[in-house]
């Protein structure tokens, strides 16, 4: 498990990182422009997995949860966000790192934001849960750079399987 796990890490930073890139493309005020995606814009969106990848690394590391709602703009520009997001990235693949097939299977407790109700299960359905939830609204970010009349990257898993050797 920690091997699938730590290629998604790697993934989901690769991942992140390219669709940043091409944010690098859209026309002034097209990041913040809201475009009816379920977070408004394409920076809402991008601004929403930052904000709960820093609540899961919390939870992960036993730390106290950030004060953010799950809509907070904590970038409006794309530089911050970039960086805010590669070490963000660099956390979540240095966590996967150390974890061992032991830890995966074993219980994790957390508690839900939005009605306090304690969930209990293997880490691993946890881990699982974070890096769907990140490919399923940076699909939702591709969709909304793509309306704005950017060409969208690839973000095939195969694709950073060839390129980063993994």
């Amino acid at each position: 498990m920690r091997e699938f796990f730590s290629l998604m890490a790697g993934y989901n930073a690769w991942a992140n990182d390219r669709l940043l890139g091409a944010c690098e493309a859209l026309p002034a005020g097209g990041f913040t422009a809201d475009r009816g995606g379920f977070f408004g814009s394409i920076a809402g969106t991008l601004n929403h997995l930052l904000v709960t990848d820093r609540i899961w690394t919390a939870r992960l590391a036993g730390t106290p949860l950030p004060p953010y709602g799950l809509d907070t703009m904590l970038f409006a520009d794309l530089a911050g966000l970039r960086a805010a997001r590669a070490v963000e990235d660099a956390a979540l693949v240095a966590y996967v790192a150390d974890l061992t097939d032991e830890a995966c299977a074993g219980q994790f407790r957390w508690v839900r934001k939005s009605d306090g109700v304690e969930v209990v299960g293997p880490l691993w359905k946890t881990l699982a849960h974070l890096f769907n939830h990140q490919t399923h609204h940076r699909g939702q970010a591709h969709d909304l750079i793509g309306q704005a009349g950017v060409a969208p990257p690839s973000l095939d898993l195969p694709v950073y399987q060839r390129e980063a050797g993994a």
